[in-house]
């Protein structure tokens, strides 16, 4: 974040009329005391910034404007400055007292909209302003311990409406291996297999190898070890496919990393670290504790199919319980997620990075783990730690929950 040019990062403007509680808001979901706060209106006077690295959007500005209404000496300069502000704002919050609009806000909201710029709504002092409809956040920006459930709600509604260049996307796997570099690719052929292609996520890693100047070799499980033993050079990264993950492990050098596709597609369209400690959720499994399985396609079942058949298999002979495993597929995803333990998402490759991420944290607004098909099957089978290797800081999550809560069973 702190290498992120100012010019690379999402705008935040922070509007309202004096004294709506701005600053106190940008205290709240910052986690810092960013502004100075005071009951006295006008009391930010010039525009203040602060950067915050706000995950999965990535970087952002926030900017904190003097307030709208302002009657002192200097209001008319401090009013310039805030307009300017929508020169540069990518995304406009209108801060409101209870759920109030007048002149001000409306305002806020024409300008807003003349230029085309998102805007969310904040109902700020709740516990003292009548709020009466439903059109935005809800906030009591002085309770602290609102903070977790206020920046969710928040990010939830930054996702529906940041702009696509600011949704933080990685590539498959081509910033992993420097330029030159050998990734093998290991591709299972069989009855899963669909005849005479591969499947969309292998063709998407191919291509990012070949965009990133990478040299890239595919081959069975069958012919691996013979083509490991074939390289003068040891590859940067070898890729699997889940189900033959123990077998990559098992026959990969320590000193290589290893992964597979569906790890990198968690990592590609959603917030990898979130999904990794998703997986610790596994080992605390009880009897009768129901699990959603959610793929985003629409597929014809096959004999062992992975979603249907595997990994509620593999679930059930890891934890020994007897679960309630639901299933749905394509767009569909509950309303209710508080009835599940946990949920196990596909690897996404038929929704794009908002999706994901609008479902992750959905999960974590309900307080209900998510992880990932790559990821489940890694954890059921032993190796997650092992094909986190490419990617540090998800291994450190993993590594920090192995450590503070004992390994994960």
């Amino acid at each position: 974040m702190q290498t992120a040019p100012k010019s690379m990062r999402l705008h935040i403007a922070l509007m309202g009329r004096v004294n709506s509680g701005k600053s106190s808001f940008l205290n709240l979901v910052s986690g810092q005391d960013v502004s100075i706060i005071s009951a006295e209106a006008g009391t930010t006077t010039d525009v203040v910034e602060k950067s915050q690295e706000l995950p999965p959007i990535g970087p952002v500005v926030w900017l904190d404007t003097a307030g709208f209404g302002d009657t002192t000496e200097l209001s008319g300069k401090r009013l310039e400055k805030t307009r300017t502000t929508f020169e540069r704002a990518d995304i406009v919050v209108l801060v409101c007292e209870g759920s109030y609009i007048g002149k001000y806000e409306e305002e806020i909201i024409d300008e807003a909209a003349k230029r085309k710029i998102p805007l969310i709504k904040i109902y700020n002092k709740a516990d003292i302003c009548p709020i009466t409809d439903n059109q935005g956040i809800v906030v009591n920006s002085t309770d602290k311990s609102s903070r977790n459930d206020v920046l969710n709600k928040f990010k939830a509604e930054l996702i529906k409406i940041c702009p696509e260049e600011f949704i933080d996307t990685p590539t498959v796997f081509g910033d992993l291996i420097p330029v030159g570099g050998t990734v093998i690719m290991i591709v299972p052929i069989d009855f899963e297999a669909p005849k005479g292609r591969l499947i969309l996520p292998q063709v998407q890693a191919i291509r990012d190898g070949l965009d990133n100047s990478q040299i890239v070799t595919i081959v069975k499980e069958s012919e691996y070890i013979a083509a490991l033993n074939n390289m003068k050079q040891p590859p940067s990264l070898v890729i699997c496919d889940s189900q033959v993950v123990d077998f990559m492990v098992a026959n990969t050098p320590d000193n290589i990393s290893c992964t597979t596709f569906s790890i990198l597609f968690a990592r590609l369209k959603g917030d990898i670290v979130k999904l990794v400690e998703g997986a610790a959720a596994i080992s605390g499994l009880a009897d009768g504790d129901k699990v959603l399985i959610a793929e985003s396609c629409t597929h014809h079942a096959v004999e062992d199919d992975i979603g249907r058949v595997k990994i509620p298999r593999l679930l059930t002979q890891k934890t020994g319980k007897s679960l309630i495993i639901e299933h749905v597929a394509g767009f569909d995803f509950p309303a209710d997620l508080a009835q599940y333990k946990l949920v196990v998402q596909c690897g996404g490759c038929m929704h794009n990075r908002r999706a994901m991420l609008s479902r992750i944290n959905r999960c974590e607004q309900a307080g209900v783990p998510i992880t990932n098909y790559g990821v489940c099957i890694s954890e059921l089978k032993g190796v997650l730690e092992r094909v986190l290797m490419p990617i540090p800081q998800a291994q450190k999550a993993y590594s920090h929950i192995k450590n503070n809560f004992g390994k994960i069973a």
